[in-house]
């Protein structure tokens, strides 16, 4: 029996953008219901647009921003105090409406902070803003030729912090030292695919199989898992795209729980968006005997899956929750809300008992996934929202466009 789950040796309270678990799963506690101004603890004013998510390390949140038109990371205390901000090289700004030079989170390992910027620009910092070492990454490998903004974000394995790069052309996965920059490997990751189907948005997923560390990645219409140690591939699933539909990119990263890969793919419109289970075993081409099931009936486009601990929660671009029985694919609840010409973005956060979805247009919808859904509140908080919320504490932390936000449980 294969034994999967959750690991890597990233430390602190939500050291990468998914969280403590790299699935948007966190700790018990008694989160706010509603987020209005009895709950809001405090807003602090960001020096720029950027949509990653925060971090929460040694009780520091950390976020990626620009300032005065250069990238940057910024740190506050739990307070909404700032406590230092490191600017490096000029910014590229976004080119779709939400996106921004600094799409990707931050990472951390407890000792060092590693940031990604649309400019190439990849650095790690220790807990005080100094910097440690940096590389380009255009420079090294080449031009990003994605249709859209970057939004893969770095992970951390045992030996190294690893980023990807999937587009049309060269695509890898490269991987540094995380104490000294010095490269370790980088493996070719390349796949003919439809067009734009080689475009990957989702950032990799650390886990163990057997004991065994290993890297998910998911794009190009294949989930692969790679060695941490030299990068090489161990098993490969394919058969996301029989029908060859083009402009199908991999946005949402899947979401695991226990030894099933929830993947969503496909656009949320009439071309038949598509969930699978994906059973994480084996070595070679998987293709023919780890699909465990596929459905057109739920998926999401942009935002990625979260989960309750034991079900996928799927958050549609249109705002459908569907909670899906990993094992099985089948659906134990569906909650729709409300109706707006805004789709959602931002990758729904769990805590506690309780769902945080927010939309595009500032709209933060609290839904309580005790049982049977319910829609807990809904609040408009007047900027627009796609990073995700962040839980801890008794708080939730939202990074909206212009403020960082915390709401908490008086």
């Amino acid at each position: 029996m294969v034994t999967c789950l959750i690991a890597s040796p990233l430390k602190g309270q939500s050291p990468h953008w998914r969280g403590p678990n790299q699935n948007g799963h966190f700790k018990p506690g008694q989160y706010p219901r509603i987020l209005n101004k009895e709950t809001q603890g405090w807003v602090t004013p960001l020096p720029g647009k950027g949509t990653s998510t925060p971090i929460i390390v040694d009780k520091s949140i950390f976020l990626t921003c620009p300032s005065d038109g250069m990238d940057a990371i910024l740190a506050f205390d739990l307070q909404g105090k700032a406590l230092w901000s490191r600017a490096f090289g000029k910014e590229v700004p976004g080119k779709h409406r939400n996106g921004s030079g600094c799409n990707a989170s931050p990472a951390s390992d407890g000792e060092h902070l590693f940031v990604y910027y649309k400019s190439g620009l990849l650095a790690a910092l220790d807990l005080n803003g100094k910097v440690q070492w940096k590389h380009d990454l255009v420079a090294q490998f080449g031009p990003s030729n994605l249709y859209w903004d970057h939004g893969t974000s770095p992970v951390i394995t045992h030996h190294g912090v690893v980023m990807t790069r999937m587009h049309e052309g060269e695509s890898w996965l490269v991987c540094y030292d995380r104490p000294t920059g010095s490269l370790l490997w980088k493996v070719a990751r390349n796949y003919q695919t439809p067009t734009e189907g080689d475009h990957g948005y989702s950032t990799p997923i650390i886990t163990q199989m057997n004991g065994e560390e290993v890297i998910l990645v998911w794009g190009a219409q294949h989930l692969t898992a790679h060695d941490p140690v030299n990068g090489e591939v161990l098993w490969t699933c394919g058969n996301f795209n029989p029908k060859n539909v083009a402009f199908w990119p991999a946005v949402a990263t899947p979401v695991l729980i226990g030894d099933v890969a929830v993947v969503p793919f496909g656009r949320a419109d009439k071309r038949q968006p598509r969930l699978h289970g994906i059973r994480l075993a084996g070595s070679g081409d998987v293709t023919a005997s780890n699909r465990l099931w596929k459905t057109d009936k739920h998926s999401s486009f942009v935002p990625s899956p979260t989960s309750n601990g034991t079900f996928a929660l799927v958050l549609s671009d249109r705002g459908v929750i569907a909670c899906i029985e990993p094992s099985s694919g089948k659906e134990t609840w569906r909650l729709e809300l409300p109706k707006h010409r805004s789709s959602f973005y931002a990758s729904p956060s769990v805590a506690g008992n309780l769902l945080y979805a927010a939309r595009e247009d500032g709209t933060v919808f609290v839904v309580d996934i005790t049982g049977t859904a319910s829609l807990a509140s809904e609040q408009h908080l007047g900027e627009r929202l796609i990073a995700s919320p962040v839980a801890f504490e008794n708080r939730i932390i939202l990074r909206g466009e212009k403020n960082l936000m915390c709401y908490v449980t008086r």
